[in-house]
């Protein structure tokens, strides 16, 4: 592979994201997804602020999900024109409410249940002003994002602590994991770490945020991870958490220990199998202690999580019949075992995956696994090169979904800026994370 692939491959990514903006944001694709996607964009923000154009693109998908927020404080999950053809949308005709006589603006209901939308939306607020410094931004979107926080905050049912999520309602919106989900839980870490961050210059007291932080972290560890790393208080859990004593014991008893963060607890039920993004993030993020981060990363590279390309999304997958099988993962051929979110490899993913490298220190290994993310983003379905697409098989290796991802593309600009500065942008140490 020639040494400079990982610098054209940045070049071949900024591209994609020019093509991909528009007078209200980022869209998803120039191929399909042709809407401003709360996680999407939010997520591409990372690359995005690394380049003045793309910062003024990040900001109109700001002011646009700020614009639709919901009456109760929730962030859509995406805003799009109407009468756009996209093939994403075959369920609905092909487009948002085709057969209108004049195109405008719509929030689409199809996921609107999605929790990751008002997260995403605080973060993605978070490491704008962390970017730009610009104090009379956040001001104009500080009310907003609070309304967000408090919508949050109902979606924590029984007030444990820990958001409750519905099925298929987190970044895999076509799959089953629910309840005390590991995912959303981090990025609700994320987000008091952020908040108490634009609190004080904001003129409000952080403290408040960082203690909740604190406690998301304990709860989330105390759940989820079933290892010697920690130490179960289950005194604590008696006193405080009741729900919480069967599915503790049954994991502990029937597991004894696993090498990364369970998917999910629910009631009286849990998911054995390997997440991927949500335990990238709890490295990223400082979730995971080093001792935890090293067991991942031993997991990734013993399993084979990060082959044929970096990363499939779930390891092992579902597989027909399982308890956590749903006939709707065959739908549209996605969910089937080894694809989309059943194990699929997804660039962007493998964006996170080398920021984590970076955020534990490993960073030759950052570097190697940046490499092969370029050689995954330089395939074509098509014949050519260079198409971003969205996903990979999981064993065959080869590319899926729809091409031009503006979440390939921005995560790859994110890995490939944390690799050549040996540091993760934003989430480093220095940033209090």
């Amino acid at each position: 592979m020639s040494p400079n692939l990982i610098d054209i491959a940045r070049e071949k990514a900024q591209a994609v994201l020019e093509r991909n903006g528009s007078a209200i944001g980022l869209l998803g694709s120039s191929q399909a997804y042709k809407q401003v996607w709360a996680r999407d964009s939010m997520i591409c923000g990372l690359g995005l602020m690394l380049a003045e154009e793309g910062r003024a693109v990040h900001r109109a998908s700001l002011r646009t999900l700020q614009t639709y927020q919901s009456p109760l404080g929730n962030i859509p999950h995406n805003v799009g024109f109407t009468g756009i053809p996209d093939p994403a949308l075959i369920a609905h005709g092909g487009a948002l409410h085709v057969g209108e006589d004049a195109p405008k603006v719509v929030v689409d209901t199809a996921h609107a249940g999605c929790i990751d939308n008002s997260l995403w939306f605080i973060l993605g607020n978070y490491y704008t002003f962390r970017t730009d410094g610009d104090l009379d931004r956040l001001r104009s979107a500080w009310a907003a994002i609070k309304r967000a926080h408090i919508w949050l905050r109902y979606q924590d049912s029984n007030e444990c602590g820990l958001l409750e999520v519905h099925e298929a309602m987190d970044w895999a919106d076509l799959f089953a994991y629910r309840y005390n989900s590991l995912w959303p839980n981090v990025l609700w870490f994320a987000v008091h770490k952020a908040l108490a961050a634009m609190a004080e210059p904001m003129g409000e007291d952080p403290e408040l945020y960082r203690a909740t932080a604190g406690d998301i972290r304990f709860k989330i560890n105390t759940l989820l991870w079933i290892g010697p790393e920690i130490t179960k208080d289950m005194a604590w859990v008696e006193a405080n958490r009741k729900e919480w004593l069967y599915p503790i014991r049954l994991t502990v008893t029937h597991l004894q220990e696993r090498p990364f963060y369970l998917p999910y607890m629910a009631f009286r039920d849990y998911c054995d199998r390997f997440e991927t993004f949500g335990n990238l993030i709890a490295i990223l993020f400082g979730v995971a202690s080093p001792e935890q981060t090293a067991r991942i990363f031993d997991y990734i590279t013993w399993a084979g999580v990060d082959e044929p390309h970096p990363i499939k999304a779930a390891h092992p997958p579902v597989m027909p019949g399982e308890p956590d099988w749903r006939e709707y993962y065959r739908l549209r051929n996605l969910n089937q075992p080894n694809q989309y979110h059943n194990g699929g490899i997804w660039p962007f993913i493998g964006g996170f995956y080398v920021a984590a490298l970076v955020k534990a220190g490993r960073l030759n290994e950052a570097a190697r696994q940046l490499q092969r993310l370029a050689r995954m983003n330089q395939m074509s379905r098509a014949g050519g090169e260079w198409d971003f697409n969205e996903w990979f098989h999981g064993v065959s290796g080869k590319p899926s979904g729809f091409a031009g991802q503006s979440w390939s593309a921005a995560m790859y600009i994110y890995a490939h800026e944390c690799v050549r500065r040996g540091e993760c942008l934003v989430f480093n140490a220095a940033e209090g994370w």
